[in-house]
């Protein structure tokens, strides 16, 4: 998969900037759902959703862009359009580095990249990701007498999944991810497979 990559150390320049709201970010239209399909039941509303996820370690944030900016906008672009809230975030959780991730439709070998995240898996890392378009579905088996649930995570929506967390991703319908990535080390990165099957059980289940 052809992927924008690019590091920036803390270090990097930010500039204080007015918080403007980005149009659609916070679209009525535009928002996360949290889905618990053995109850049958969703939840819509961001601070119920919030609450839900930090009981159980999960952050769960909504930023919005200091300044507008173009559909094509470059990393650097986006990158810093979200310095308000993505350096502060940085610093205060030790990250080092933060990139872009574009996926379409016409990413090559997209199913294949999809195939690869959609088994129960861990990481030694946190997994953070604030969405900058498009959507994705971030599952969750934290056991311990709690139900699978689904994160559909959409523009301006920002999780993180905590270290050693099982869990499984899909792109969701729509096949488009943009979105900014945040590491310590970028080896954290890479997935540790459970070899559970739980994750079959729910395909389908979320649109």
């Amino acid at each position: 998969m052809r992927m924008i990559e690019c590091y920036f150390p803390l270090s990097f320049p930010f500039f204080k900037i007015k918080p403007y709201l980005r149009p659609n970010t916070f679209n009525s239209n535009i928002m996360a759902i949290l889905s618990i399909p053995d109850q049958k039941t969703e939840m819509r509303d961001p601070a119920e959703i919030k609450a839900f996820l930090n009981a159980r370690g999960v952050i769960y944030e909504q930023w919005e862009a200091s300044v507008p900016f173009a559909d094509n906008a470059d990393q650097e672009t986006i990158i810093q359009a979200y310095a308000h809230k993505l350096k502060p975030y940085m610093d205060s959780n030790g990250y080092q580095t933060a990139d872009v991730i574009n996926v379409t439709p016409q990413t090559p070998n997209l199913e294949a990249l999809r195939t690869k995240f959609l088994s129960e898996h861990i990481h030694t890392e946190d997994e953070v990701r604030f969405f900058v378009d498009g959507e994705g579905q971030f599952w969750f088996n934290l056991g311990e007498g709690n139900d699978v649930f689904c994160v559909t995570c959409q523009a301006g929506d920002l999780i993180s999944v905590p270290a050693n967390t099982r869990h499984w991703f899909d792109m969701g319908p729509k096949r488009f991810v943009k979105a900014i990535r945040v590491f310590i080390d970028q080896s954290g990165w890479v997935p540790h497979y459970t070899g559970s099957d739980v994750a079959e059980q729910y395909v389908g289940t979320v649109g």
